[in-house]
């Protein structure tokens, strides 16, 4: 084997981008009418061995033939943005060209040629040739700082890699599959984002990739099978079992109450999609008979069985009372604590337990629970009617996001939990509770888009219209409030080619810490309309609005970025690299997925661009508000960097919900 500088820069450029973009001689490539003549794929593991391993992961599907007048392999230009997984062959597929003019990048330039083509990745046969169209007459779009055109090609329906080229510029995009089932893999990953952040549970081969295991977490002397209430820490008689659940976020507390979109996002994902959610994602529990999403709920689920007290409160939360944390997880020793029971974790744990009790219906093995988690459910029920509703129950001392939910919230759920309640039982008493009180959810309080904010509320509206004995009334009510708004509101529903270059339009107060939380669930909301069949003349507009949000999350945005972490070996060749979490923490071997040895595991997704960031990370001073991101997890405390790339189980949740209603799986189908 020879190395040369080339072959080192070669390395560098693998590590950076995972394409090559130079002119090198490389074993195994020859040089053959100005294009490299592929035929790599045997020497990758030689290469790497070469250069210290770091490239044995590497697919050889991210190399592309292309022609120019150099005769080297082009790179992706960062100004033709495509949904790098992909689309179906149903689906509108539109291109976004863009000339920078504001922000960061402000210093490039980009105008396209006069045709445009979508060539084959296999031989570079054009398929299709069409003129970019500009976008609003070349202005310059606010929230982006960038002037554009869009490419529709949307006529390309044959299954297969393909790629956009710029003949005339002689720029490419990045390669994207058009297949049935494009989005299946995606999913999959996404789902295994809630596995790796498992409390208490070893991540262990076969399960967890190599580069992610770990033994079990918080488990040790006062951690959180002997967990210390909070209020009395050396009270050994008050230690509790409060093992199991989720890390939150990039936190590794537990919040009974940030899960109350989580649970609710997770089943109506598997409700309107079964076939996508198999037995075989790769979790300890896959080939149980289960879905291995159902597993991965009852995780969640039987961790806040724990968290409940005899007479029905429900605790609100686990976690340390300091920021000195250590990675991997297994190694931090610092004492947990819980906080006592509320109002507002209580009434959310009673919708959870009758939800999961009517799911678990479906599947034989888990029928047995449900006489307990309905006695769970009334029990919970009945303390929030019987207790003070109070709003001030965390005092913040175990860290380190406020878990309690003000009182108008708490009304909201209460709601949600008699709709769960009444489907699970009948009984009159909650189909009653709803009539009297469902305008206290929040699409009747504060009517934004059923809601982005509270979305398993709107979401538990719209599922009791479609149950037997509902309050007629309530059910006309519900359904006109939500078609009112679908007609109506042009800023969260139905696509407008005029409101955002980029094809995903959010309004500028929205792109706020979690702005990603807030676009999956305006996309599921548009959706809804859909599945609900409530203005069937207009469903492509409510169904491209969702499909854009998809196509934004995986690329069409500002950054050229998928906002997935690590996603390089499912088709995504700019993905998010770095991001907040306790874990993947930086300087370690989980900080970056191409300078690190492991980098994080792929599908976390990431809060997202942050207007109202209060951090002093330079880079993100004085950008357009959709160009507030950077791919960074932040090196001290003030750069706040959670506040951009911070992932947590409810993005999660919000983004399943949205991609699931868009996967193929053909295989379950034979």
């Amino acid at each position: 084997m020879f190395l040369t500088t080339q072959m080192s820069l070669l390395l560098n450029t693998f590590k950076k981008s995972r394409y090559i973009a130079l002119s090198l001689i490389i074993p195994g490539c020859s040089l053959l009418n100005g294009s490299y003549q592929r035929n790599i794929s045997e020497n990758i593991p030689t290469i790497s061995n070469s250069l210290g391993g770091n490239l044995g992961r590497l697919e050889t599907t991210r190399y592309l033939e292309t022609e120019n007048p150099d005769g080297a392999l082009v790179e992706a230009s960062p100004y033709i943005m495509v949904d790098q997984f992909g689309y179906r062959p149903q689906d509108n597929k539109v291109a976004v060209i863009v000339d920078p003019q504001q922000g960061f990048n402000a210093a490039d330039s980009y105008t396209p040629g006069k045709v445009i083509e979508v060539r084959k990745w296999s031989d570079n046969t054009t398929v299709h040739v069409g003129a970019p169209k500009s976008w609003k007459n070349g202005e310059i779009q606010a929230s982006s700082g960038d002037r554009g055109w869009w490419f529709d090609f949307s006529t390309v329906e044959e299954p297969g890699h393909y790629y956009i080229y710029d003949s005339e510029t002689g720029q490419r995009s990045h390669p994207f599959l058009i297949d049935p089932d494009v989005y299946y893999p995606v999913l999959k990953a996404a789902v295994r984002m809630f596995y790796y952040n498992r409390s208490n549970f070893p991540k262990e081969e076969p399960y967890a990739d190599p580069r992610w295991t770990d033994e079990a977490s918080f488990i040790g002397p006062n951690q959180d099978t002997e967990a210390r209430f909070v209020d009395d820490k050396n009270n050994e008689e008050l230690a509790r079992d409060v093992s199991g659940g989720w890390w939150d976020a990039g936190d590794s507390n537990k919040y009974v109450t940030f899960t109350s979109s989580v649970i609710h996002q997770l089943l109506d994902a598997y409700k309107r999609n079964p076939d996508a959610f198999t037995d075989d994602f790769n979790l300890p529990e896959s080939g149980n008979g289960l879905p291995d999403i159902i597993d991965e709920v009852k995780y969640e689920i039987d961790w806040i069985k724990k968290m409940q007290q005899d007479d029905g409160g429900v605790l609100i939360k686990v976690g340390t009372i300091d920021y000195s944390g250590s990675t991997p997880k297994s190694r931090d020793r610092r004492p947990r604590y819980y906080v006592g029971a509320c109002s507002s974790s209580t009434i959310i744990a009673a919708g959870h337990f009758a939800r999961v009790a009517s799911v678990y219906n479906q599947f034989a093995p888990l029928q047995t629970e449900i006489p307990e988690l309905t006695e769970r459910a009334k029990k919970a029920w009945d303390w929030y009617q019987n207790n003070p509703k109070r709003d001030d129950c965390d005092t913040q001392e175990v860290k380190s996001g406020d878990a309690d939910r003000n009182l108008e919230e708490q009304s909201g759920d209460a709601v949600v939990a008699a709709i769960y309640l009444f489907a699970l039982t009948g009984e009159t008493v909650y189909n009653d509770y709803v009539k009297d009180h469902y305008q206290e959810a929040r699409p009747f309080q504060k009517g934004d888009s059923f809601s982005i904010y509270s979305a398993h509320q709107g979401d538990a509206l719209m599922f009791y219209t479609t149950l037997a004995n509902s309050h007629p009334e309530v059910k006309q009510a519900i359904i006109e409030r939500k078609t009112n708004e679908a007609q109506q509101d042009r800023e969260f529903y139905g696509f407008q080619p005029e409101q955002d270059l980029y094809r995903s339009y959010l309004r500028d107060r929205a792109y706020h810490w979690g702005s990603n939380f807030v676009r999956a669930n305006r996309g599921s909301s548009n959706y809804d309309v859909v599945v609900y069949n409530l203005l069937p003349n207009r469903e492509q507009t409510y169904t491209d609005a969702a499909l854009n949000t998809l196509n934004y999350f995986h690329g069409v945005n500002p950054l050229g970025m998928t906002y997935l972490s690590n996603m390089y070996d499912y088709g995504a060749e700019n993905s998010a690299n770095e991001i907040f979490h306790e874990w993947f923490v930086d300087k370690s071997p989980w900080d970056n997925a191409l300078t690190s040895p492991n980098g994080p595991p792929p599908g976390y997704l990431v809060g997202g661009p942050n207007s109202d960031y209060t951090g002093n990370y330079p880079p993100l001073q004085n950008q357009p508000i959709q160009k507030m991101y950077a791919d960074w997890n932040g090196t001290t405390l003030e750069d706040k960097s959670w506040e951009i790339s911070e992932p947590a189980i409810y993005y999660q949740s919000a983004y399943i919900k949205l991609l699931a209603h868009f996967v193929g799986n053909s295989q379950s189908q034979q």
